[in-house]
């Protein structure tokens, strides 16, 4: 029983390695996640202090707590008791693959990281990229708003820029929960997607089980008052224009609304560049009739360096401007009371108007639709003048115009040149006009405020 047992160094070396590991778990770890856990309450308790809508306990919770709630749900148990008796399998595997769809859906919120590092490296390449313009601050637009809603930023899709600008915005209001495509669970992309608080949708995923705990946990945060952001249209425009917007996250919410609990008030964001980074991939798949984009993540990388080293040798040159308006507020509550039936529908169809109307008008679509309107080419002058009358036409029509008249010839003159660079124009002794082959890029930025100042939403 003493005798000496002799054993190879390796297999010595992995005992004393699994002895370590069990101490550090048992006798140390509980120490450890102690310590972070209450500097992560200290960070989240200054947070507040400044924000206008404070973080709320839901989105703090433990995410292993978050996933077994959802699990043991009583909606989601009767799911898994019908996804049992519908596939034939035991309700034991019907169980395990909800929890798997938790698990993939539910985040891991960090403060720290969203507002020490999300937050500020989306300023940084959104500043660096193009002249962001707002309307008017996120504050002035939540003014007014019960502070115990819930709010739901509900906005157009016309770049992966998206994320980046309005995460940057909100950040001196709230922080925000996406609803992120399969675009995003990609490793490491998908840790530091969670990590913001962002939550992983499947767009294609027709299964009534994986549907209802996506729908449980949409409807748990909203009750817990979580801000979130959400792209109805449910993915990007590929042709420039507004896209019907789809119901299935809106029915989520208009379902589980308490009306007695808490109000959801949606504020309409519109979005648009002078440059959509990824034009050419979205007309492509456009073209293709699919929504299979051809960037790869070697040439992401490649234009991600190209940018940082003209930005280290001082020659970067920003892609115009991008700009963000908000638009009239609408209360679900007050809403349901006038649309007792078809919520839903109505709910769509009135947050798209909304959203329509507010798409902010900026220098490169306002000189794309005017060239397409154009007989044949022309001259600058003629060219000032026909973007003059458009704006003038524009500005009765209560569009949001982020070209100051004063500044319309600087804008008209940059417009130009970044058009010209990418050879999307031609310009010569007969005129300025689009160039050949040119006319399906043109109008993808054209159709992005065509709509405005007709009768009717196209």
């Amino acid at each position: 029983m003493f005798e000496t047992v002799a054993i190879p160094v390796w297999a010595f070396i992995l005992i004393g390695l699994f002895a370590a590991i069990s101490i550090l778990e048992r006798v140390i770890g509980p120490s450890i996640r102690w310590f972070f856990r209450k500097r992560a309450e200290r960070v989240v308790a200054e947070l507040n202090k400044r924000l206008d809508r404070p973080i709320q306990p839901f989105k703090l919770a433990r995410r292993y707590d978050m996933i077994q709630r959802l699990i043991h749900d009583g909606e989601v148990a009767h799911a898994i008791v019908d996804h049992a008796r519908n596939e034939g399998i035991p309700e034991e595997v019907a169980r395990e693959k909800a929890a798997r769809y938790a698990r993939e859906i539910v985040p891991r919120f960090s403060a720290t990281a969203y507002f020490g590092f999300g937050t500020r490296a989306a300023k940084w390449i959104s500043d660096t990229l193009f002249h962001v313009q707002v309307g008017e601050t996120e504050e002035d637009v939540l003014t007014g708003i019960d502070p115990d809603a819930t709010v739901v930023f509900v906005m157009n899709h016309r770049s992966n820029m998206d994320y980046l600008l309005v995460t940057w915005l909100a950040a001196r209001s709230s922080a925000l929960s996406y609803a992120a495509g399969e675009w995003a669970r990609v490793w490491p992309l998908s840790a530091l997607v969670r990590t913001m608080g962002a939550y992983f949708i499947r767009r294609k995923q027709l299964n009534p089980l994986y549907r209802k705990v996506m729908a449980r946990y949409i409807q748990m945060a909203t009750d817990g008052g979580v801000t979130q952001a959400v792209f109805p249209e449910g993915g990007l425009s590929l042709d420039g224009r507004l896209a019907p917007l789809k119901l299935g996250l809106l029915s989520y919410l208009v379902a589980g609304f308490r009306p007695e609990r808490r109000d959801i008030v949606f504020v309409p964001v519109a979005l648009n560049y002078d440059r959509v980074l990824e034009d050419r991939i979205l007309l492509d798949a456009g073209q293709a009739g699919t929504r299979r984009f051809r960037a790869s993540f070697s040439n992401v990388t490649a234009f991600i360096l190209r940018q940082l080293l003209h930005r280290l040798r001082g020659r970067l040159y920003r892609f115009g401007h991008a700009a963000v308006a908000y638009g009239p507020p609408l209360s679900l509550k007050a809403f349901a009371e006038t649309h007792p039936e078809d919520t839903t529908e109505a709910l769509g169809e009135e947050l798209r108007a909304r959203l329509s109307g507010t798409i902010p008008v900026l220098p490169v679509p306002l000189m794309a639709l005017v060239l397409e309107d154009a007989q044949g080419p022309l001259s600058e002058a003629e060219l000032a003048a026909a973007m003059a009358d458009r704006l003038t036409a524009l500005r009765a029509a209560g569009a949001r115009l982020h070209m100051p008249s004063g500044e319309l010839s600087r804008a008209t003159a940059a417009a130009v040149k970044r058009l010209e660079l990418r050879r999307l124009i031609t310009v010569d002794e007969t005129g300025i006009a689009i160039a050949p082959d040119r006319d399906l890029m043109m109008g993808f930025y054209a159709n992005s405020i065509r709509h405005l100042g007709q009768t009717g939403d196209q």
